[in-house]
């Protein structure tokens, strides 16, 4: 069965496993005050041009974006995001779950505008009933996307300086950080990054990690208690180390910048694939998640021997569909992949 399912579909990359080995019977203290913790956080810290960062290891993306959340909002506030970002439209209501609303702006190509946050913005506090309302407490986006788009640093730039104005903190949902960073058509780098965000997550578990995500304050030690609000929302492992050393073997010899290279790279042979095969595209992306339109019957054809997510429905005959590459694509994969559609095709 082919998958291009999702960018976690395989386990890690070889080098985590090995480290993973390696460290195994190495006692360690828990709860990420170990040796591999520490020595990730330089490493990251190094790698973001931010000496004094304090670097955090959760287990995933969801419980991640939920603790950023429960730890940076008093109760009367919420996360504004765009309504096709993921904590509004794919973590099940986990913001929700910590009792802070979402609150939704429109998207353009998957990203907030900072025209129009500033606009919310401006128009919540002159309302004169916003004191009874759920006031704006952070500003969510990722990059890449929920459609694979990226922010340009312009655009960074600008929605760093309405938060900085409205004294919002802005939150970076980086879980295919990799991939953006990879990206030809990105003109951020990691350091710019953590220049322009005020929290932002690195994701281990799309880039060749067992599981885990990174959450980084650039500028600022976290909340207070920020550990005990991690093991509140189930996030906090008492094997700390196997975040820790994962993360180790990601930033070391620049694994983490290769495997996004490698995704990014196979998602760019992938686009020419299905251009030669005819397929409609969706939107335009240049990192790892490509987005077509399928003919419904020809994708009821295809699934039979190949995964790709369901994204939405285009219209009553057409399904839109996300292929993902990953760290672990092959070129057969590929080979595979164009014999197979034209077999459906048959």
């Amino acid at each position: 069965m082919l998958s291009f399912e999702s960018d976690y579909t395989t386990g890690a990359h070889p080098k985590v496993l090995e480290r993973l080995l390696e460290t195994n019977l190495d006692p360690q203290s828990g709860y990420g005050t170990d040796a591999y913790c520490e020595s990730a956080r330089g490493k990251i810290r190094a790698a973001c041009g931010c000496p004094e960062a304090d670097v955090w290891f959760l287990t995933g993306g969801t419980q991640t974006n939920a603790v950023a959340a429960a730890a940076l909002l008093e109760s009367w506030q919420g996360v504004v995001a765009a309504e096709t970002g993921h904590v509004s439209a794919h973590e099940a209501g986990a913001i929700e779950h910590t009792g802070h609303k979402v609150l939704t702006l429109p998207q353009r190509g998957g990203k907030l505008c900072a025209a129009e946050l500033e606009a919310y913005l401006a128009a919540f506090f002159a309302d004169g009933n916003h004191d009874h309302m759920v006031f704006p407490g952070m500003v969510y986006i990722s990059h890449p996307t929920e459609y694979g788009t990226l922010y340009t640093k312009d655009e960074l730039i600008r929605l760093a300086d309405v938060c900085r104005r409205y004294e919002l903190p802005l939150y970076c949902d980086g879980a295919r950080l990799a991939c953006a960073l990879a990206s030809c058509d990105t003109d951020v780098t990691l350091p710019e990054l953590a220049l322009l965000c005020d929290v932002f997550t690195i994701g281990g578990t799309k880039c060749g990690a067992l599981c885990g995500e990174a959450l980084v304050f650039p500028r600022r030690r976290a909340p207070r208690q920020f550990l005990t609000i991690v093991k509140q929302n189930g996030a906090l492992l008492a094997k700390g180390r196997l975040l820790g050393v994962q993360f180790d073997a990601l930033f070391t010899d620049g694994l983490y910048e290769k495997l996004g290279a490698h995704a990014v790279g196979m998602a760019g042979r992938l686009k020419e694939l299905l251009r030669e095969k005819g397929l409609p595209f969706f939107l335009e992306s240049s990192t790892n998640q490509q987005f077509v339109i399928l003919e419904n019957g020809f994708l009821e054809r295809f699934q039979r021997g190949a995964a790709v997510s369901f994204w939405e429905r285009f219209d009553e005959a057409h399904t839109v569909v996300r292929f993902a590459t990953s760290w672990s694509t092959a070129p057969e994969d590929l080979e595979r992949l164009s014999a197979w559609i034209d077999e459906c095709r048959a």
